[in-house]
């Protein structure tokens, strides 16, 4: 063993500095812990603005030793690159790991152990601890908004259904898995959309409805089967004929059976509301802003001058407005110019308008992975033979989205989270049912459960969707 220098850690003596380092690494952490849970000071025998040093004195230190570059062991390796690199750093993660220790107990406490779980009215509250009751209560309005309880089997069913419809594309062989492509970006969006609002709206023309869209799926999932010189006849008779044999033999004695025949009860959109309505929004604009916006992207990358001002013209426009603007002109503005006996329900109005204002920023997104192509793309692919359109599809976008997943998932998760803006438009998504539930006379007081509640449900979805853009980034992660 050669000579220890205390101030420059090296790996001929790796042992004695990790030993000695985690030894006073752990004693700082240890030291805030039992303070903090058990009120107990290792260092209380010290005054008290030293024991309040001390513990980050004594954890800088240990991770002053433990400090050597290409250690061979790889936690020890890690540690340093993250949050080791130099005495800044290593301060300011000490600090952030006192504060964490330090604000656990408290947030424990409020979130569990002085929390109120059952019961069914606010007089179970302790006061020092979180509400829960008041969630349990208020739950099936967070959920579903004021949508009648006898029908809120209807979203469900609906949303089952949109994920059976839209899952096609997983089940589909990898042969027929890029003939799905026109149906997910032009057939899906239009035939989800009609489905789920029919469906939740109901009315008597539901069933008619209902079976048309029943029996184009099923034509179109079929429909792969069929040899190519048989599809035109293929579509021509098979959709109307089904259609004509789910409504006047599969279900109509079912039908007058059931009573049913003038269709499901009539729910206003107005009722709608909840995390249902923050789904139904979010999914719709995203299924119809990533089309349009990557329209418009290749549009301002046009050689024709008209069809390049007018995508520059759009996404300019939508970029230059607020959200909040946006859905007030779609809510007050637009009906004006429309005829006095055309309507347009609000909440479609809502979508169009939040579709068209997330598309501008998709598009320039996108407009980004197109410029970041080398130049040689275009013309392999030209020397290839390609036109414009086969070109893009097969050449140019598959290469551009992918360097662009991040930018998409960016701004997918700010669709999500601007969501609670409908309120300018009469809806009430869930943080809209929380301000209604908060200024209630029997629960006035526990609007943060609720607000808490509702973050950690929007943690959840943006969670979910940056893991699956980051699992996207990597399975597509190409060397250039």
């Amino acid at each position: 063993m050669s000579k220890i220098n205390f101030l420059r850690p090296d790996k001929e003596n790796l042992n004695t500095f990790l030993y000695l380092g985690s030894l006073l690494f752990s004693i700082s952490v240890l030291d805030v812990f039992l303070n903090s849970f058990f009120n107990f000071n290792i260092t209380g025998f010290l005054p008290t603005l030293l024991s309040l040093f001390i513990p980050l004195a004594i954890g800088f230190i240990g991770l002053h030793f433990i400090r050597i570059e290409h250690s061979g062991y790889k936690f020890l390796d890690s540690l340093n690159k993250n949050i080791n690199t130099n005495s800044f750093n290593a301060v300011l993660s000490l600090l952030i790991i006192f504060v964490i220790i330090k604000a656990t107990p408290p947030i424990l406490s409020w979130f569990f152990v002085d929390a109120s779980f059952a019961g069914d009215s606010k007089d179970v509250c302790s006061g020092s601890g979180a509400c829960w009751t008041y969630i349990k209560v208020w739950l099936n309005r967070f959920m579903y908004g004021m949508y009648p309880n006898a029908e809120q089997w209807r979203i469900n069913l609906s949303f089952i259904s949109l994920g059976l419809l839209g899952s096609v594309g997983y089940f589909a062989t990898e042969k027929f898995k890029k003939y799905l492509t026109l149906y997910y970006v032009v057939i899906y969006p239009f035939i989800a959309f009609l489905f789920i609002f029919f469906f939740i709206s109901g009315g008597p023309v539901f069933f008619d409805f209902s079976y048309g869209i029943i029996a184009a799926v099923i034509s179109i999932i079929l429909g792969f089967l069929i040899p190519s010189r048989f599809k035109f006849y293929y579509f021509l008779i098979v959709p109307l004929t089904l259609y004509i044999v789910l409504k006047y033999f599969v279900f109509y004695e079912e039908l007058i059976e059931l009573g049913k025949l003038d269709g499901l009860n009539w729910v206003e959109t107005g009722a709608w509301g909840g995390l249902s309505l923050t789904f139904i929004i979010s999914f719709f604009c995203l299924i119809f802003c990533f089309p349009i916006g990557m329209a418009f992207a290749l549009g301002r990358r046009s050689e024709l001058p008209l069809i390049r001002y007018i995508s520059i013209g759009f996404i300019e426009f939508w970029r230059g407005v607020p959200l909040i603007t946006v859905l007030f002109m779609s809510a007050v503005m637009f009906p004006m110019f429309l005829p006095e006996d055309f309507f347009i329900d609000k909440l479609v109005r809502a979508i169009i308008a939040i579709s068209l204002f997330e598309a501008a920023y998709v598009a320039e997104v996108i407009r980004g992975g197109l410029q970041a192509l080398p130049r040689g793309q275009y013309e392999a692919a030209k020397s290839l033979g390609m036109g414009y359109w086969k070109m893009h599809i097969f050449v140019i976008l598959p290469q551009a989205l992918k360097l662009v997943i991040p930018g998409i998932a960016n701004t997918f998760l700010a669709l999500v989270k601007d969501t609670p803006l409908i309120f300018v438009v009469g809806l009430l998504e869930i943080v809209g049912m929380l301000n209604l539930a908060k200024t209630n006379p029997e629960w006035l007081g526990f609007a943060m459960e609720g607000y808490v509640f509702a973050a950690i449900i929007f943690w959840i979805i943006c969670y979910a969707m940056s893991k699956y853009s980051y699992n996207l980034e990597q399975k597509y992660k190409t060397e250039r």
